[in-house]
């Protein structure tokens, strides 16, 4: 009984039945972030030597610790998406990297020549709007599909 009636307070907002959307767009959203992050970390360990040489031509230094911690920060974030698990604490450290990252290697105001400027750019924005999709997790929760929602930490 005590297993029911969790699960119908989960579906539940505010004494309403949540709708289909409502109930889930959380579970779609953190699973196609989780993709992203999940994949771009298997790309950039991929081209690990190409990865590092790009690093050290925005001056950072040592790339090599740098991109092990990204890939690993981006495997554990991407797992917390995925089963909604510390799902706040995993979109907080991603969207920090994400932030960091997007100053550090994609600095468009930097650029002069236009074409390059403008990817660039584009990269940059790209990121950002990944950050805000991010902070919505943060600020609301992994939502009714999740282990977080589960052990009542959602």
């Amino acid at each position: 009984m005590g297993q029911f009636s969790a699960r119908f307070r989960a579906l539940l907002r505010g004494g309403a039945l949540m709708s289909f959307s409502e109930l889930i767009s959380p579970l779609v959203g953190r699973l196609v972030l989780a993709w992203f992050f999940l994949t771009s970390s298997f790309t950039y360990g991929a081209q690990w030597h190409a990865t590092i040489t790009l690093m050290a031509l925005k001056d950072l230094p040592m790339p090599a610790l740098l991109l092990f911690g990204a890939i690993l920060l981006m495997i554990v974030g991407g797992i917390s998406l995925i089963f909604g698990f510390y799902a706040r604490a995993g979109a907080l450290m991603l969207f920090a990297f994400t932030v960091c990252a997007s100053v550090l290697m994609h600095d468009y105001w930097h650029i002069r020549d236009t074409a390059a400027r403008a990817a660039d750019y584009d990269i940059f924005a790209r990121n950002m709007a990944i950050a805000g999709g991010l902070l919505l997790i943060v600020g609301m929760g992994a939502g009714p599909f999740s282990i977080d929602n589960r052990l009542g930490d959602d």
